[in-house]
């Protein structure tokens, strides 16, 4: 194997940026309590702002986001976060209150994807989980995401997991 990576399909980023936004929604709303179809509509109407700090990235991220994607992520997980919530507890090694709150947007991102969205191979799942916390996370973040989110794919997809194994 060569030592040069393959660049992601447009598709592949359109999907990335639609998590990426996702994720920053989901850290909003646990932080702020707004509802997610407010918090959707002010990150749409951000793109447009040309008092936003940060205005070109954001802009970049908005173009070629998938936002149907987007949306279904942000609303799904919203919508499911008790399940999500009662299918992470049992592999935290602590309580849902006690993680960073971008760790837990991020772990609720891939376990809606791992429970709700089947189409999704699991380990593009966690893979994705991993790369937000890269992005977003704390400095080993990535790791912790990585482990959680492999021992859901274990309970929430065991036949693909062990078929994976095999």
């Amino acid at each position: 194997m060569s030592g040069k990576q393959r660049q992601p399909s447009r598709s592949q980023q359109s999907r990335r940026a639609a998590r990426e936004l996702a994720v920053q929604g989901l850290y909003q709303w646990h932080m702020t309590g707004k509802s997610v179809t407010a918090l959707e509509a002010e990150f749409r109407s951000q793109v447009a702002d040309e008092d936003l700090e940060d205005h070109e990235n954001w802009r970049k991220v908005m173009e070629i986001a998938d936002l149907a994607l987007f949306h279904e992520l942000l609303h799904g997980a919203v919508s499911h976060q008790d399940a999500l919530d009662d299918h992470l507890t049992p592999v935290l090694d602590r309580g849902l209150d006690e993680l960073d709150a971008i760790e837990l947007a991020i772990l609720r991102l891939g376990a809606y994807e791992l429970g709700y969205r089947m189409e999704v191979p699991y380990r593009a799942a966690i893979n994705e989980g991993v790369e937000l916390a890269k992005s977003f996370g704390a400095t080993e973040g990535h790791r912790y995401v990585n482990g959680i989110l492999d021992k859901l794919a274990i309970k929430l997809r065991t036949a693909e997991v062990e078929a994976r194994r095999r």
